[in-house]
C-alpha cells in the first residue's frame, strides 16, 4: 500500500483541521495516512503573547526521515505575506543532505493552505512552494477542478481553496475555522490524491533513494523497453520511409 504522510504547520489550528479532514477521506477511500507537524520556531514567550494554543502533542514532529520513509505527501502550509511560513522555510532548509542524494526524486506531493483572507495567498503560497518540489525532483499533484468544480466555483459563500489545493480562511483575528464547504473540498482532495498516487506507487518500490519505475505486468519489463538508441534509429528509419522524390 502506498505510504502517505500529511505534514502541516498550524499556529492556531486551522491548517490542522484541514489535515484531519484529508486524513479521514484517505482512510474512507481505503488508504492510510499519518499526520505530522512541522516544528515550531517561535519562542514560547512570543507564542504566549500571540495567544497561540498548545500544540497537539499526539501529532509527532516531522523530521527529514519522514520524507525518506513515505511515498507521497500532503503539505499543509499557512500563508505569510503570500508565501509559506518561516517554520516551513526552516523545515525545507534542513533537507539539503537528502537533496544532494536525490532522495525525494519522483515522490508525489500536494498542498493545502490557510490564509487570513481570500487575497492572502491561497494560490501564490502553493506556487512559491513549488520551488522546493522542483529542486527535489518531486511530482506536484494539484487538486484541479475535475472532482470539485461546483465546490470551488461556489460564489454563494466566502471560502478558501483553489485548483492548486484545499484551503481555509482564518479571518484577520484567526477566529474563523474551516467551514463545511472547505472541509468538503479538503475531503475531495484527500480522496483524489490517494486514488492517483496508489496507481503510481502501489505496484512500485519506493526507497529513500527516490521513486523507482513502477513494475509492469509479467516478467517482460526489459523486453518491453526500448533503449534511447533504438528509439532514435526507429525515428530515423521512419523519416526515410516518408521521403518522396520531387
Amino acid at each position: 500500500m502506498v505510504r502517505i504522510a500529511i505534514i502541516s504547520y498550524s499556529l492556531y489550528g486551522h491548517t490542522e483541521k484541514i489535515a484531519l479532514a484529508i486524513q479521514r477521506s484517505i482512510i474512507n477511500a481505503g488508504g492510510s495516512a499519518d499526520l505530522y507537524r512541522v516544528d515550531e520556531t517561535l519562542p514560547d514567550e512570543v507564542l504566549q503573547k500571540m495567544k497561540a494554543p498548545p500544540k497537539t502533542t499526539s501529532i509527532p514532529i516531522a523530521s527529514t526521515d519522514v520524507l525518506l520513509n513515505y511515498d507521497a505527501f500532503l503539505f499543509g502550509v499557512p500563508t505569510r505575506f503570500g508565501t509559506c511560513s518561516a517554520q516551513w522555510s526552516t523545515f525545507w532548509d534542513r533537507t539539503g543532505g537528502i537533496w544532494a542524494k536525490g532522495s525525494l526524486n519522483g515522490k508525489a506531493a500536494a498542498f493545502f493552505v490557510s490564509s487570513a483572507s481570500i487575497g492572502g495567498g491561497q494560490e501564490s503560497t502553493v506556487k512559491s512552494c513549488l520551488n522546493y518540489l522542483v529542486h527535489h525532483g518531486m511530482i506536484f499533484i494539484p487538486l484541479g477542478y475535475n472532482q470539485c468544480f461546483s465546490e470551488l466555483a461556489n460564489i454563494t459563500e466566502t471560502h478558501g481553496g483553489s485548483p492548486w489545493g484545499a484551503g481555509t480562511l482564518a479571518g484577520a483575528d484567526g477566529s474563523r475555522f474551516p467551514s463545511e464547504l472547505e472541509l468538503r473540498i479538503a475531503s475531495i482532495q484527500g480522496k483524489t490524491f490517494y486514488e492517483i498516487v496508489k496507481n503510481i506507487y502501489d505496484d512500485s518500490e519506493v526507497t529513500n533513494k527516490g521513486a523507482n519505475i513502477p513494475k509492469t505486468e509479467g516478467n517482460n519489463t526489459q523486453a518491453n523497453k526500448k533503449t534511447l538508441k533504438q528509439v532514435n534509429v526507429d525515428k530515423k528509419n521512419k523519416k526515410k520511409s516518408n521521403c518522396t522524390i520531387s
